[in-house]
């Protein structure tokens, strides 16, 4: 008896569950927005930047600690190293154009995770994944990773496995 007096005291004075909720802050989802716009802009600058072979911009838009992880097995880079692969290829004018086309954006702080739908000429359906670090003067988004993959349809993917074990074996 006295734990059900106890037990319904305690319920009577517990604040609402509305109460205990943080009333509606709009500047909260405004700034996840903006930064989600910012760290979008970030990835658009760098895809534009690689298909008008504009170096520096392009790999402006990395950290210096970045990582380049390319579709061959062999193309896991370092930022210095990407660059002395790269920059050869923007100086003779050369550059290259993916195209995005869908892109989830997730953000946590001043950290972004993202994957990427892109569009090439040459290779046709592709996807970049990677992340962002908010950080410097400033507080730009700068590419921490970015990973460049082909799409493979799973109706295909024995062939592909295939291929790339017979390639092995030679």
């Amino acid at each position: 008896m006295i734990v059900t007096l106890l037990t319904a005291l305690v319920l009577q004075s517990a604040p609402p569950p509305a109460a205990m909720v943080p009333p509606w802050d709009d500047r909260i989802g405004i700034a996840a927005q903006q930064g989600a716009d910012e760290a979008a802009a970030t990835l658009d600058r760098m895809h534009q930047a690689a298909a008008d072979a504009d170096g520096e911009t392009y790999f402006a838009q990395f950290s210096d600690g970045a990582r380049f992880v390319g579709t061959d097995a062999s193309e896991h880079w370092d930022i210095s190293a990407f660059k002395a692969y790269a920059e050869p290829i923007f100086t003779r004018g050369q550059g290259w154009t993916y195209r995005p086309y869908d892109r989830t954006l997730i953000i946590s702080g001043d950290v972004a995770w993202f994957d990427e739908k892109l569009d090439n000429d040459s290779y046709g359906a592709l996807r970049g994944s990677g992340l962002l670090r908010r950080t410097g003067p400033g507080e730009v988004w700068k590419i921490e990773q970015y990973v460049l993959s082909f799409t493979v349809p799973n109706d295909k993917a024995k062939a592909v496995v295939d291929v790339i074990k017979s390639a092995a074996a030679d």
